[in-house]
């Protein structure tokens, strides 16, 4: 393991700003990033994204860990930015979220069972708004906040679905009564978005202020700035803001930092993090949650439209494994070969290409090598990416670390070096019906929306307080292209539903759900948890 002055050395920063959580993990200060940003030089911001994924994902970390080592072994500077993993799918299906074999990030352990405790701080800030919005009811409710209609609910960093639904103050003195709420899971607060998109402390502040936590009267917007919650909250996520510098199992550096999920938030890595891997590497490989159509959209649609951190290069993530499942290959069959289904589930790819391709990316399919893969299989998922003007590298990074991914590194720097930059979908001020049916139509395959007069109420309240503006933060299903998470291959000609919509104003977006979307998740049959063990000497085990 390379020391932490080292790490910071090949970032070009002063080895002395770097403040050490332990002897593996470093602090960056926002100071210092800001300060990195202003004196430095651009590198190329490499977005890893994918196909649909199968429930165990495809390998978009390892990929992205991998393609980075492969570049610093090329002689160039290049970095890889992570999202911190939570807990949720960390003891729920999917287990550690620090890649695999020869292509992690370390100390992995540490990364996936709580890092630096920033998701703690995410969680305790927004608790504390839910501790006062109670108090400020309980203490003769001065805002006149409907007690009925309140929006924030609690938030924790563990699937626990019996807290979806719940109901507070239940055998409380009389001043208070008991009212219908509900927790989301850290990941999907706002609070975690908004610690993704602020620049410096003074945005912090000013986004934490804007959450909209209830309304007044039923037709104003009360806001967390009106129960004085954010000084307290700003100071629990002090530290929280700093992006985490840690390191490959090559001794690559590597920032883990920011938690949102993709189905239900923006699903990226920080904006300081993102900033301060792009303004010390040549290249800055951003790893964006799920498939183009959650991950890649939103990313270019959210983040992207900042001149700066706009995609100079595209990584699809593709495995055989995925394309058969797309093909309707029977979940306990992925591991054996099935040309037929193959064939049948590429048209899923060919839609995530024609994503990127709308989205402005330049694109590298990764195809994440398997020991089981066919080269039939594998003939016939190269010959529809040339097809779509596009190319194709195996990579073995899990296997062989850097060196299987030494072609991958290679394309995407032909890629990145054509100058093509990304571009939204769509312009700031579409209204959200507007920009929720577009996104529907080209990026999902969908002929129309479709909603509810709810949803239409929600949405007028929204513009009557001033909050119809930004971006649309769509929620819907990873598992497939469409609102189903049933649906495979490339639906087509069906019509999407938003079921809600919810207004995150400080983070800047509206995000608007498709279909059963659930913001607090819950364990599969049999979770990971079951498999997590610590030994007799303090070694943890199962978590990968």
């Amino acid at each position: 393991m390379r020391s932490l002055p080292e790490l910071a050395d090949d970032l070009g920063l002063p080895p002395e700003t770097v403040r050490p959580y332990g002897r593996q993990v470093g602090k960056v200060p926002v100071a210092a990033v800001r300060a990195q940003v202003a004196q430095g030089r651009r590198g190329k911001l490499i977005l890893v994204t994918g196909i649909t994924p199968t429930s165990h994902g495809e390998g978009k970390t390892v990929t992205a860990i991998g393609a980075a080592m492969a570049l610093r072994a090329s002689g160039r500077r290049a970095v890889a930015v992570l999202r911190q993993p939570s807990l949720g799918p960390v003891f729920g299906a999917k287990g550690g979220a620090s890649g695999g074999g020869r292509a992690t990030v370390e100390p992995a352990t540490e990364v996936d069972l709580g890092l630096t405790g920033d998701l703690d701080a995410v969680t305790a800030a927004h608790d504390l708004l839910a501790a006062l919005v109670d108090n400020h009811l309980f203490h003769g409710n001065a805002l006149q906040l409907d007690r009925t209609g309140g929006t924030w609910p609690r938030a924790l960093d563990v699937e626990d679905r019996a807290l979806r639904h719940i109901v507070t103050s239940v055998g409380g003195p009389p001043a208070e009564i008991a009212r219908s709420s509900g927790f989301v899971i850290t990941a999907a607060s706002e609070v975690t978005a908004i610690l993704g998109l602020a620049s410096d402390y003074a945005d912090l502040k000013r986004r934490l202020g804007r959450i909209l936590v209830g309304r007044s009267g039923g037709t104003g917007a009360v806001r967390a700035s009106d129960v004085g919650a954010v000084g307290a909250m700003a100071a629990l996520l002090r530290h929280a803001m700093e992006p985490n510098l840690l390191q490959a199992a090559d001794g690559t550096p590597a920032l883990v930092h920011g938690g949102p999920f993709a189905n239900i938030a923006h699903g990226t890595a920080t904006r300081l993090a993102i900033e301060l891997g792009l303004y010390s590497a040549d290249y800055c490989l951003v790893e964006a949650g799920f498939a183009t159509d959650l991950g890649a959209e939103k990313f270019v649609d959210i983040l992207g439209r900042d001149p700066d951190l706009h995609v100079d290069a595209g990584i699809l993530v593709a495995t055989v494994r995925a394309l058969r499942h797309q093909g309707g290959t029977a979940p306990n069959a992925l591991d054996r070969a099935d040309p037929e289904a193959v064939e049948r589930g590429l048209p899923n790819l060919e839609q995530h290409l024609e994503n990127l391709r709308l989205l402005g990316i330049e694109t590298v399919v990764a195809l994440n090598r398997f020991p089981e893969d066919d080269p039939h299989e594998i003939a016939l998922i190269r010959r529809t990416v040339e097809g779509a003007s596009a190319v194709l590298v195996e990579s073995t990074a899990y296997a062989q670390g850097a060196s299987g991914a030494r072609d991958l590194a290679e394309a995407v720097v032909g890629r990145a070096g054509r100058g093509r930059q990304s571009e939204p979908l769509y312009p700031l001020g579409t209204p959200v019906r507007a920009a929720v049916d577009l996104v529907a139509r080209q990026i999902y395959g969908a002929r129309e929306t479709a909603s509810s007069p709810e949803v239409d109420e929600a949405l007028a309240y929204l513009e009557s307080i001033g909050e119809g503006s930004g971006p649309v933060c769509i929620a819907k299903t990873p598992f497939s292209l469409s609102d189903d998470p049933h649906r495979r291959g490339r639906p087509r000609d069906y019509a999407c539903t938003i079921c809600r919509v919810s207004r995150s104003a400080g983070a800047g977006f509206t995000v608007a759900y498709l279909g059963a979307i659930e913001t607090m998740p819950g364990l599969p049959v049999r979770p990971l948890a079951e498999r997590i063990d610590l030994t007799d000497n303090g070694e943890v085990t199962g978590l990968h």
